[in-house]
């Protein structure tokens, strides 16, 4: 063992072990800011913080034994009877200690839910209120005011300034290459809120991340970095299972890897790259969704674009709904299939759909189409909506059709297991054809895959471009895929799964047998639930099931977006001048008033808190032009903390612009703290019958 690793497990034992608690300093005092641009603030200062507030609690803990009235954490009350302290701010007890600051401490059991939905009950179909004609005619407004006066700019801008706009008009006989809407939108409406997007960030993309501070002097044209570092609750990254992390079982057997066979594979699946690891990989991916077998692909936009032509050609049918993602509508492009789309979600479209094809057959020739293909995404992640799969397999049963589940979102969020759709609807994953997912979401990896029958897997090896020409997954991230996975699946509970662990791969305990992989689930499942809910309460419109991890809040008005995403990065731009200027003219440092708002610190784990916030604004191209929103992504490295504060935040950002447009559902609106102390009822709320 390395002097470093001898160093780090001694560090562990000595606070793991309370080896000299009256020693440690005060936390608040000695807690260290990391929003500064100091650079003694690091990573490691904020673990010695925690560990130092743990022993404090622990001592408190010795102080106070016998103590019913001794103080709590998240609703867990220590020095109760058969109560222990907690070792550590961890969220598993899986021997390496899991920064607060990436994955949140949260030990109350009654925070916890299962993602399923009971066979044979119809899917509930998501309220989604519909804005007043007063919003709807605003924001077309909007729009077109911003639209004339970019006309406008341009008319006039091209005439005045030709330099500036020689790149979008016809010169020496070439036309123009970008001049069509999109570059209009780009230059004249997306401008104006770049700020909102592309935020440079650093260090681990957790429950928290820490954001590079910028500032525009030119309208947004160009940015550049102050210095300064803030770090803000993350809300907004496709972290779903907080697997995004440095420390812990997953991180040690990349570290591990990363001495073994270091850090790519050099080479095509066909010609030198194809690792044993690899292999190992697509078995485990296999055993993981319930095929026979599995092609692992090296990027998650082309798992799609590259395999659906690889299935599909000329004589093909291909159905897919009308909100399925980019790289589904570029690879049935590429197919040359005939395409035909239904309205997202709607059953009762797609019977009619089916009908109308199969009846008519091949356009001019009206001859039976070779194949029909129904592609449709288990999550859809500008919706949050679930496909209705129970019903999609009686029309399966009926029609004949093959289907294509895209689970990027699905697979690893949702489901008791978290195997995906075919887990929470309970349907056997052998009836889906081809069952397609990626590594980048619930898994904290890249890449994707295909999993089918071992014909179809094999044919699609040689004939999809991706597997053939592109570089395979470095071994790092096959590595963590493989951790990250049978933490999910407890392998160490079935020995066929454990043999499909590389040997060299050592889990702790708890990833082996399950139990940390169940709770990420788990709490996952409340978190969704919750904030969903707590939304939909406190009055916003907000699309999808509540059991998506994916909470679209809409927003509509244009200028809404920026003002929204502005404001819960910086909370005091909501705060009424009087107290904006008096925390400004208190005698605390710029640093110490960030250290307040810390959401990686300690001492602010359970004292009310402004954390800054970052989120994710979607407009136009991603969704239709005047429905812009809110994107929320919820992980499981938050916790139930962090769900009031987004839930607080959001209540203050919407009632100054103006966001209720819902009644709240059943029941009527509710109060934010009604919301935060209500949340177990709201958890589990069915959505259609007021809360007594």
């Amino acid at each position: 063992m390395s002097a470093a690793a001898v160093e780090h497990a001694d560090h562990h034992r000595n606070w793991s072990g309370f080896s000299s608690p009256d020693s440690s300093p005060d936390v608040e005092s000695a807690a260290p800011s990391l929003t500064t641009g100091s650079t003694s603030a690091s990573v490691e200062s904020l673990e010695s913080v925690q560990d130092a507030h743990q022993r404090s609690l622990h001592a408190r803990y010795q102080a106070g034994k016998g103590d019913a009235s001794f103080g709590a954490i998240n609703g867990l009350a220590y020095g109760a009877a058969g109560v222990q302290a907690p070792t550590s701010y961890e969220s598993s007890q899986d021997g390496a200690t899991l920064i607060h600051s990436e994955f949140g401490y949260c030990a109350n059991p009654d925070y916890r839910y299962t993602s399923e939905h009971r066979r044979g009950d119809p899917l509930p179909n998501p309220v989604e209120e519909e804005p007043s004609y007063f919003t709807v005619l605003t924001t077309y407004i909007s729009y077109i005011i911003l639209i004339l006066i970019g006309h406008m700019r341009d008319f006039t801008g091209k005439r005045l300034f030709p330099k500036s706009y020689h790149h979008l008009v016809e010169r020496d006989g070439y036309a123009a290459l970008n001049s069509d809407f999109d570059s209009f939108y780009t230059r004249r409406l997306k401008a104006r809120m770049d700020d909102c997007f592309s935020r440079p960030v650093t260090g681990v993309c957790g429950r928290t991340v820490v954001c590079l501070d910028r500032v525009a002097l030119d309208y947004y044209q160009t940015f550049r970095l102050n210095g300064e570092k803030t770090r803000a609750l993350n809300i907004s990254a496709y972290n779903y299972l907080g697997f995004a992390q440095s420390h812990g079982g997953c991180a040690d057997a990349v570290e591990t890897c990363l001495r073994k066979y270091g850090v790519s594979s050099y080479g095509s699946r066909l010609g030198a790259g194809h690792l044993d690891l690899q292999k190992q990989t697509e078995k485990l991916v296999a055993k993981f969704v319930g095929k026979e077998d599995a092609v692992v692909i090296s990027m998650g936009f082309a798992t799609n674009s590259t395999t659906i032509p690889a299935i599909a050609g000329p004589g093909t049918l291909i159905i897919s709904d009308e909100y399925n993602h980019s790289s589904i509508r570029f690879g049935a492009r590429l197919s040359g299939a005939h395409i035909r789309q239904y309205k997202h979600n709607d059953m009762k479209k797609l019977e009619s759909l089916l009908r109308e094809c199969i009846s008519q057959g091949m356009p001019r020739t009206h001859r039976p189409w070779k194949k029909i293909l129904l592609i449709v995404e288990g999550l859809y992640s500008m919706e949050g909506t679930l496909v209705n799969l129970p019903e999609v397999m009686r029309l399966k049963e009926k029609y004949k059709f093959h289907l294509y589940v895209d689970e990027a979102h699905s697979v690893g969020a949702i489901g008791p297991h978290g195997r995906g759709v075919c887990d929470y609807f309970g349907v056997d994953p052998a009836k889906v054809e081809i069952l397609m997912g990626t590594f980048t979401k619930s898994f904290g990896a890249a890449g994707g895959y295909i999993a089918a029958d071992k014909d179809i897997v094999d044919r699609i090896r040689l004939t999809n471009h991706a597997n053939v020409y592109g570089e395979t997954l470095s071994p790092p991230v096959l590595t963590q895929i493989v951790a990250s996975m049978a933490s999910i699946m407890g392998v160490g509970r079935d020995p066929e799964e454990l043999a499909l662990l590389p040997s060299w791969v050592q889990l702790p305990r708890n990833l082996l047998d399950g139990s940390e992989g169940r709770e990420r689930l788990r709490r996952l499942a409340f978190n969704a639930r919750y904030l969903s809910s707590g939304l939909r309460k406190l009055g916003f419109i907000v699309y999808g099931h509540r059991d998506s991890p994916i909470v679209p809040l809409l927003i509509f008005h244009p200028a809404k977006m920026s003002l929204f995403s502005r404001m819960m990065l910086d909370r005091s731009s909501v705060l009424p001048p009087s107290q904006r200027f008096a925390v400004e003219e208190s005698d605390m440092t710029p640093e110490e008033r960030k250290a307040i708002e810390d959401p990686a610190s300690p001492a602010n784990i359970d004292r009310p808190a402004r954390p800054p916030i970052v989120v994710v604004v979607v407009a136009y191209p991603a969704t239709p032009l005047i429905s812009s929103r809110v994107r929320f992504c919820v992980s499981a490295s938050h916790t139930k903390k962090d769900i009031d504060d987004v839930l607080r935040a959001c209540d203050e950002v919407g009632t100054l612009l103006h966001l209720k447009y819902g009644s709240g559902g059943p029941g009527g609106r509710w109060p934010v703290d009604k919301v935060i102390d209500r949340c177990l009822d709201l958890v589990h709320w069915n959505g259609e019958d007021p809360i007594n």
